[in-house]
């Protein structure tokens, strides 16, 4: 990522909030889906399906249909992915803006069981016609709480899918044996994601639509609020009430908290105790001092050098020295990260930087290690180059 000079948030005001719902087979994506179909808030809007049989439309439902695109009598558009998800959606807005499809105002993407949401996520931050055009509004991963303890032993690509979700709606609790089900898949998911937001699903018609179409935190609107996006209050609570940390007092009084499955001590029988050695990790550095351009561009640049691919996702807002009073988002998928933008102010008087990261194939203490060593040499390397300035400022014929 470049720490680029600012420029105005105008960039996003017109782009397509998408929504990625994502799941393991059999999680409930497609009845969902098939739900979401049917209710009057989703005019104006495009599901993409890998298959419209997958999703089972109903030909009485048909307004109007090609090979591609069909129209529901409530508005909302169906298509099925062409040759691949960048060109599709590089021609649903062409079409769109032709007048060859009616027009929408949301995206709401089905991936396949089996997919992993950062390549879809890496498309919107490495496509630049995408990124001009549509914004990803939300991550919603469904989860089978009667099979996750065996999905998530036997396939990593359902953890992933957990641990890059912004949201997370359990499934089949109706069908779970066990009384306190709902307990032990929550305690699984908070460890591999403490910022995701849980609920169990509701398989109305309106609700699903309403959350599918939500606009979500736009970090290209500079009066948006990243609260509910960053949820740092969900890993202080999770690093509290589970996890021993410690703080790291720096030069400038910073430190980090760190949330990781695996160092708890757990009893083998209890349900949870699977995921150790799953590797996903999660870890909030905070910054109580500013950062000057370079110094963040410096510490981003060694964070994704030294974690390359095992970096899953990144999301923070960073207090710029250059510019006090408005904080810069950096948000990120796998080992590229986006371009900064900027807020108008400050959503508290919190003005910390805070950058929550998500990892998978790096044990706990050596993540922690890692970006706690990155961050002091960031932060001595800088003072040292601001001391050197000053004394060159200060000695004769120093100053121009």
């Amino acid at each position: 990522m470049r720490t680029e000079p600012k420029t105005s948030a105008a960039r996003g005001s017109g782009r397509i909030p998408v929504t990625l719902v994502t799941g393991f087979l059999g999680s409930g994506k497609t009845t969902l889906i098939n739900a979401a179909l049917r209710a009057p808030q989703m005019a104006r809007t495009v599901v993409v399906v890998n298959e419209f049989g997958e999703v089972g439309l109903d030909h009485q439902l048909f307004a109007s249909s090609s090979d591609s695109v069909v129209v529901l009598e409530n508005g909302c558009l169906c298509c099925t992915v062409r040759s691949d998800l960048v060109g599709t959606l590089n021609a649903l807005y062409h079409d769109r803006e032709a007048g060859r499809i009616p027009a929408f105002e949301n995206v709401v993407i089905e991936s396949s069981g089996l997919a992993e949401p950062g390549a879809v996520l890496q498309a919107f931050l490495s496509e630049p016609t995408l990124d001009g055009l549509y914004r990803v509004a939300s991550v919603v991963t469904l989860v089978d709480a009667v099979n996750w303890r065996d999905t998530s032993e036997r396939h990593d690509e359902a953890l992933r899918q957990v641990a890059f979700a912004d949201q997370i709606l359990l499934t089949k609790l109706d069908l779970a044996k066990r009384a306190n089900a709902e307990a032990l898949v929550r305690r699984d998911i908070a460890d591999l994601n403490p910022g995701a937001e849980i609920g169990i699903v509701d398989w109305t018609p309106g609700p699903i639509a309403e959350m599918l179409t939500a606009p979500g935190f736009d970090a290209a609107d500079a009066k948006a609020d990243p609260r509910p996006w960053l949820r740092l209050a969900d890993h202080d609570k999770h690093d509290h009430d589970g996890h021993d940390h410690d703080e790291h007092d720096h030069d400038a009084h910073d430190h980090a908290h760190h949330d990781h499955a695996g160092d708890r001590d757990h009893d083998h029988h209890e349900p949870h105790y699977h995921l150790r050695g799953k590797g996903i990790e999660s870890f909030v550095l905070l910054r109580e001092n500013p950062l000057s351009r370079d110094e963040l561009q410096f510490l981003l640049d060694g964070i994704s050098q030294n974690l390359g691919p095992s970096l899953l996702r990144v999301k923070g807002l960073v207090n710029i020295a250059e510019e006090p009073g408005q904080p810069a988002v950096i948000q990120g998928a796998q080992h590229l990260l986006h371009t900064m933008t900027w807020l108008e102010k400050w959503p508290d008087d919190d003005r910390r930087t805070r950058i929550v990261f998500i990892t998978q194939g790096i044990a706990g203490d050596e993540l922690r290690e890692m970006i706690d060593l990155l961050d002091r040499v960031s932060q001595r390397t800088f003072k040292a180059r601001e001391r050197g300035s000053r004394l060159r400022q200060s000695s004769p014929g120093g100053r121009n």
